[in-house]
């Protein structure tokens, strides 16, 4: 098990710029939160840089938003995946222009190298955050940053450009640090049996690939992707992953609804890769059947022989809605108080004790055979 720490600090459409990291006060409070984890046997984490923050002039680092955190995890001796663009950037950059890719190359390199001294030997990150999402979000239908209308397309194009960049920038400074590439796993169905309604809705889950093809090169090979560029592949899943075209959600239970295990399947035959459950996570009551579901789905892949690196729950805090600031009972911790204490969710605590438990003891019974 992996807690995930929402880091968005996109803009809005209305120009508010999203801190979720400042919203749940984990960045007051990572060393308590990290050490919540050790009561789950939770050693290891996603969590984020804030790129706006960090470099505020261009070329000019103020690490202070970051390095309390680092050191936190470091004195918890927790492993973290760490996000250097989860859909937010300096305000000076256009997203568009080559600089872009440029400055986050620069950046991510920076990193590495205050990671180095910081005396973290194999890294883990995530460069670009759902260059999927992020290209519908910002670049489709102008949900976010950069706010842009149809140019969906270009805007994925630049953001693996910048992957490849960071990529590279930071194996130059250190050379066996890995990468987690992370994207939504969907499926989409038509809810008619016309022959373009089928053919459009398998086009749109076909689409979930693309980032993942253009890191490889296997498309527009033009971008620079090769094969190296796709280490760990990151799977995010919720329960609303599953929709008909132009059409409402494909609930669970229902005969069309995909056990994740074959989209799970399916990936990896595509792509003969170290799987991660990204991120995974439910609100409210739905919480634990959720896990109790996602647990039965991952034991199957295994069982499979999928490589199944871990399962992260997200967010692993409660938080204040994207649009509304709507309180959102998602984690397994809530808000903070004034001393940094968190209460915990007690029926999903208990349900991911019993799961890890239940994964250690599998473990266990493999090794001895």
């Amino acid at each position: 098990m992996m807690a995930g720490y929402e880091c968005s600090s996109q803009r809005r459409a209305d120009g508010r710029r999203l801190d979720m990291l400042a919203a749940t006060r984990h960045d007051r409070w990572a060393e308590q939160d990290y050490r919540q984890l050790a009561d789950l046997g939770i050693r290891c984490a996603r969590d984020g840089l804030r790129w706006h923050l960090i470099e505020q002039q261009p070329g000019r680092y103020d690490w202070s938003s970051f390095l309390p955190m680092l050191r936190a995890a470091r004195r918890c001796d927790v492993q973290v995946v760490w996000d250097l663009c989860h859909y937010g950037y300096p305000d000076d950059l256009d997203i568009w222009r080559p600089a872009f890719v440029e400055r986050f190359a620069r950046f991510a390199g920076a990193v590495a190298r205050l990671m180095r001294e910081e005396g973290i030997e194999i890294p883990f990150y995530s460069p670009i955050n759902e260059i999927s999402f992020w290209s519908w979000a910002g670049g489709d239908v102008a949900y976010f940053n950069p706010g842009a209308q149809g140019r969906g397309t270009e805007l994925k194009h630049q953001l693996v450009r910048a992957s490849i960049a960071a990529i590279e920038a930071i194996r130059e400074v250190i050379p066996g640090a890995r990468f987690v590439q992370c994207d939504p796993l969907i499926n989409v169905l038509s809810s008619s049996r016309r022959t373009e309604d089928v053919e459009a809705a398998e086009a749109y889950r076909q689409s979930q690939f693309e980032a993942w093809d253009l890191l490889t090169g296997r498309s527009w090979p033009g971008l620079g992707g090769r094969e190296e560029y796709l280490d760990i592949l990151g799977v995010n899943f919720y329960p609303h992953n599953q929709w008909f075209l132009h059409g409402g959600r494909i609930e669970q239970g229902s005969a069309d609804y995909r056990p994740l295990v074959g989209m799970l399947s399916e990936v990896h035959q595509r792509y003969r890769r170290p799987l991660l459950l990204s991120e995974t996570g439910a609100e409210d009551t739905a919480r634990v059947p959720w896990l109790h579901s996602i647990g039965e789905q991952l034991a199957l892949a295994i069982g499979r022989g999928m490589p199944i690196e871990g399962v992260c729950w997200y967010p692993f805090l409660d938080y204040p809605g994207w649009d509304d600031d709507r309180y959102c009972p998602t984690g397994v911790f809530g808000y903070a108080d004034s001393e940094g204490s968190r209460a915990s969710f007690h029926p999903l605590h208990r349900a991911m004790k019993e799961l890890q438990a239940r994964f250690a003891s599998a473990r266990a019974t493999e090794q001895l055979q």
